[in-house]
């Protein structure tokens, strides 16, 4: 293998460099935003990145505006009912599909890849009337419900199972170990990476969802907490210091989340191997 020279390695470090101030580079500035006092121009040229003096007099407003703490554990829960449904859901769905064999199998894996195709905006119509019919609009049963199970979750679990030996399993079936047994002592250990993965995902979309419970509540003590945000954009006035304050809000628990299960999260990638 050939070694890497210093100019290559420096075009890699200012390639990384660039990636990460376009990921990375907003975010801190809402942070920087939302600690600016009220007295300090957030518009000046050229823009000024620390504040002169920072405050977290802005986070205090924004509980003063709207009830973000209510709004946040309806968030919570919406999440945390979502991780648990699509761990259980898509990990069982992923499973059969992976490793039991069953009349229409194939078709039904064509079904969820083409479930992933499909916007949400084409389908918002008829979940709505869905929800209706079951008496459930303006719930967060029906925010979670249509994600309960995620056809991309599915398939990253029929992948993770796809890619266990079958010695192991077999093995197993010699000792008298049923479909179940198999599934929750031998599959589902071996996939902790890719179970973090879906956690992660689910908890992603569950928590900044905000189409779907605009639509399908209407109770402000039941917002959560992306739809109550938007109180913080006034008809004709707003302050970016609050909008900053809230996005932050929104975001920190998702950087929580992945900075508890990023060890299991990039161990997913090469989900499958087991270590003898």
């Amino acid at each position: 293998m050939s070694r890497t020279t210093p100019w290559e390695k420096a075009v890699r470090y200012a390639l990384l460099l660039a990636v990460l101030a376009l990921t990375v580079g907003p975010f801190l500035w809402q942070l920087s935003t939302s600690l600016k006092s009220t007295t300090e121009d957030v518009y000046t040229s050229p823009p000024r990145f620390l504040p002169s003096h920072p405050t977290a007099h802005n986070y205090a407003a924004v509980a003063d505006i709207i009830p973000v703490w209510d709004y946040a554990l309806n968030s919570l829960k919406v999440a945390a009912a979502s991780v648990l449904t699509n761990l259980a859901g898509a990990s069982a769905a992923g499973f059969a599909l992976a490793r039991l064999r069953f009349r229409g199998r194939r078709a039904a894996g064509l079904a969820f890849v083409a479930a992933v195709l499909v916007p949400l905006e084409s389908i918002v119509v008829a979940q709505f009337t869905m929800m209706r019919d079951l008496e459930l609009n303006n719930t967060l049963v029906a925010v979670v419900l249509p994600g309960a199970v995620g056809a991309l979750n599915v398939l990253l679990m029929r992948n993770a199972f796809s890619n266990l030996p079958y010695e192991i399993e077999e093995a197993a079936v010699i000792d008298g170990a049923n479909v179940w047994q198999r599934f929750v002592r031998i599959a589902l250990p071996s996939v902790r990476g890719t179970l973090a993965v879906v956690a992660v995902f689910s908890f992603m979309g569950a928590w900044d969802d905000f189409l779907w419970p605009l639509i399908v509540l209407s109770d402000p003590d039941r917002f959560t907490l992306t739809v109550g945000l938007n109180y913080l954009h006034g008809t004709f006035q707003q302050d970016p210091r609050l909008v900053a304050a809230g996005t932050v809000i929104a975001v920190a628990p998702l950087v929580v989340m992945f900075a508890c299960l990023q060890r299991y999260f990039f161990r997913g990638v090469g989900e499958g191997a087991v270590k003898g």
